[in-house]
């Protein structure tokens, strides 16, 4: 007999195991950071800054920067000094005399000046009628502007100075070259033949002549000046100066010195335009 066929007996599939979840990887391990150590309190950095700043001066510091800017300024005076006698090395004894004369002069000026100043200051100070003494004091200080101005006259111990030029030959170049020597050897007050000179004098030369100020003067030109007769004689007479430089263009220089000249020549006065009293 044929043996019975059975039908295959079906086999159930078998079922996937899930997949596990893969393993995380380890993390890397930290290295522990060390904690900040505190600087010492005798750490000697720290110490040299606390010693440095703020900057601390001692007395024998201060002493000593002062004598340093003291010597310096020494050498510079030294130095100045130095210089000045080199050029007053190759001149002549004569200049070198008269120089020092004028010195002397200048120095007598100033002392006196202050001592007037150093009087009408304790005169000012003293008085038991100051408002009084002050106007005095304002009087005489504004006589005193106006000889300089030229808007008052002016007397006083000075020289006569005429210049005879028959050639023609002074300009105005020349003349301003008196005044100037004038004015550095003390000169008060002057004017030229009927021209009050002031500190805006001006000098030009035209067909007519010199002009003064504008106005024509002609030769003889006659300096009237005051001042003092023993600083402006020498300042005029020295060589090289304007008195030789007039003979060399065929004029000739008279000086007459005078206890007593009168500047009677005046100026209008003028207004500025610009200039105004500065505030103390």
């Amino acid at each position: 007999m044929a043996a019975e066929e059975h039908p295959e007996e079906q086999r159930p599939e078998p079922t996937p195991e899930p997949e596990s979840p893969p393993e995380p990887e380890p993390a890397p391990e930290r290295t522990p950071q060390p904690a900040p150590t505190p600087e010492p309190a005798n750490d000697p950095r720290r110490r040299l800054s606390v010693a440095l700043w703020p900057p601390r001066l001692s007395r024998g510091q201060v002493v000593v920067a002062t004598l340093l800017m003291v010597l310096g300024f020494a050498l510079a005076v030294q130095v100045r000094s130095t210089n000045d006698h080199n050029q007053l090395r190759g001149a002549r004894q004569e200049d070198l005399v008269r120089i020092l004369d004028e010195l002397d002069s200048r120095q007598q000026r100033l002392l006196q000046e202050k001592t007037q100043l150093e009087q009408s200051l304790a005169q000012l100070e003293n008085s038991s009628n100051q408002a009084k003494e002050a106007q005095e004091q304002t009087r005489k200080k504004a006589t005193e502007l106006g000889v300089l101005a030229g808007t008052v006259r002016a007397t006083g111990p000075g020289i006569v100075l005429t210049i005879d030029d028959p050639q023609r030959q002074v300009k105005a170049d020349m003349l301003l070259d008196t005044l100037q020597e004038l004015r550095a050897a003390g000169a008060e007050a002057i004017q030229i033949n009927d021209v009050r000179v002031v500190a805006g004098t001006y000098f030009t030369d035209t067909d007519n002549g010199v002009q003064v100020d504008g106005r024509t003067v002609s030769a003889p030109f006659r300096f009237t000046v005051v001042g003092n007769p023993q600083d402006l004689t020498p300042a005029l007479n020295i060589p090289g100066g304007v008195v030789r430089s007039l003979e060399k263009q065929q004029a000739r220089a008279t000086i007459t010195q005078e206890q007593k000249v009168v500047v009677d020549a005046l100026a209008a006065p003028t207004v500025p335009q610009y200039a105004k009293p500065a505030a103390k």
